[in-house]
C-alpha cells in the first residue's frame, strides 16, 4: 500500500514558542487519519505546513514519496483542502469559482468537470448566485466541491462539515469516503465532532501542546482507555495531557 503522506520530526517554532514539536506520522493510500486535539494543539499549524503555507523550523514532509519543498508545484497539483477559515471569493458565483480553480489545477474537460461537481454537490440552483449570498452550509458544500476539482490524491480537511446540518453532513461524509476510495487517495481530517471522526477514520492522532500524545485506531483507543465512545477518550486524553504538562 502506497504511503501518500510521510511526516518526520515536524517542528514549528515562533520566537521561542513551539506550536508543533517533533511530530511524525503517515497517511497511506485509502486511509483516513484523524488529527485531534483541543484548540491550540497544533492541528491547523500542521495542515498549513503540509500545504507549504508555513515553512517548518525543522523536520521533513514527503508527499507521494517526494520532498514537499523541493517539488512543491508538482505535489500541490494533486493535493486539495477544505477549511472554514479559507472561504472562496464572495464576489464570484459557484460556477465562476469552480471554473477559476479548474484553470489553477489545469483540469481537463473543465466545463464538464464544473457542471458535474455543481450537480453532485447540489449547487446547480445557486450556480449564478454570488457566493457571498449563499448560506454557510451552501458555501461549505461549494468548498468541498472545489476540493475535488482536481481529483486529489491527498485531501486535507480542517472541520469540513462544521456548518452543515446532520443530514447534509452525513451525505458529504459519504461522498468524501467513496470519492477518495475511487481516487485511491489519503485523507487527513481534523474535527471536534467526535462521532464524525469515529465513523470516518481508520486511525487517530491526538495532539496536545504540539506533541503526539496518543495514536491508534478508534476502537483500540476506546478499548485501551476503557471508554464507550471517542468523545470520552478525547476528554480523558485532554485531562491526562494537561496533567502531565503541569507535572512536568
Amino acid at each position: 500500500m502506497e504511503t501518500i503522506l510521510k511526516v518526520n520530526n515536524l517542528t514549528k517554532k515562533y520566537d521561542g514558542f513551539t506550536a508543533v514539536s517533533n511530530v511524525s506520522f503517515e497517511v497511506k493510500e485509502g486511509e483516513i487519519v484523524g488529527l485531534l486535539g483541543p484548540n491550540g494543539a497544533g492541528k491547523t499549524t500542521t495542515i498549513h505546513m503540509l500545504l507549504s503555507l508555513l515553512e517548518p523550523t525543522s523536520g521533513k514532509i514527503e508527499i507521494f514519496g517526494k520532498d514537499l519543498f523541493k517539488n512543491r508545484e508538482n505535489i500541490l497539483s494533486r493535493v486539495n483542502f477544505v477549511a472554514p477559515y479559507s472561504p472562496l471569493p464572495y464576489n464570484l458565483t459557484p460556477y465562476e469559482n469552480l471554473t477559476v480553480f479548474s484553470f489553477l489545477y489545469a483540469v481537463k474537460n473543465r466545463k464538464n468537470r464544473v457542471e458535474s461537481l455543481l450537480e453532485e454537490f447540489q449547487l446547480q440552483k445557486f450556480r449564478n448566485s454570488r457566493t457571498g449570498s449563499l448560506s454557510a452550509g451552501e458555501q461549505t458544500r461549494l468548498s468541498i466541491a472545489k476540493a475535488f476539482i482536481n481529483d486529489p490524491r491527498l485531501l486535507l480537511l480542517d472541520e469540513p462539515t462544521v456548518h452543515l446540518d446532520p443530514l447534509i453532513a452525513r451525505e458529504i461524509r459519504e461522498k468524501i469516503y467513496y470519492k477518495m476510495r475511487v481516487i485511491k487517495g489519503g485523507v487527513l481530517w481534523t474535527s471536534h465532532n467526535m462521532k464524525e471522526i469515529e465513523t470516518m477514520c481508520d486511525k487517530i492522532i491526538f495532539l496536545f501542546n504540539g506533541k503526539i500524545f496518543a495514536e491508534d485506531s478508534p476502537e483500540n483507543l476506546k478499548r485501551s482507555f476503557g471508554k464507550e465512545d471517542l468523545e470520552e477518550v478525547f476528554i480523558h486524553l485532554s485531562k491526562e495531557a494537561e496533567k502531565q504538562t503541569y507535572d512536568d
